[in-house]
């Protein structure tokens, strides 16, 4: 159905088009020109040389409709955080379920995590049934865990462990 692969400075134009979209208002990364975008995407190398961050363009019907990523912890690198978007024309047909799962095995077994974590806005009821649908687990609410349009925003926390101690 889909397919990751690794994101390239010539999806700039695509993704700066996606995140343009006013109905993204749960999505806390605001991009001002495809430029900026650009010189976003151009690091992703050396974010994957340092252990920092693996971003995966999704790919739908040969065309990129949408992103998704594993942000490692630095304290504690055993632990990921996923994240993901996709362009609204394609919400609710289990795209991003299916990217969730097949970036879950990457981070799995390819990264060699044993935490995963989804975090999302309480509201964002689209974004907690893809966690649900791939087997994470609620595990409360994180106060002020992030900042969006210059408030600190509370987060539901979705999580997997795989061979906890």
């Amino acid at each position: 159905m889909i397919r990751l692969r690794y994101q390239e400075v010539f999806d700039a134009e695509k993704y700066f088009q996606i995140l343009s979209d006013p109905a993204f208002e749960y999505f806390d990364v605001r991009v001002e020109s495809v430029e900026e975008e650009r010189e976003w995407l151009a690091q992703n190398a050396e974010r994957r040389e340092k252990n920092q961050e693996y971003n995966y363009a999704i790919i739908y019907e040969g065309e990129v409709v949408g992103a998704c990523g594993i942000a490692i912890d630095q304290r504690r690198p055993h632990k990921g955080e996923i994240g993901y978007f996709l362009q609204r024309e394609l919400w609710g047909k289990g795209i991003t379920t299916e990217a969730v799962r097949q970036i879950e095995k990457i981070a799995l077994e390819k990264l060699g995590l044993v935490r995963l974590e989804i975090l999302m806005e309480p509201e964002n009821r689209a974004s907690e049934k893809v966690a649900i649908k791939c087997g994470y687990e609620k595990e409360g609410l994180v106060r002020g865990a992030y900042k969006r349009d210059g408030m600190y925003r509370n987060c539901l926390l979705y999580a997997k462990v795989v061979n906890p101690g």
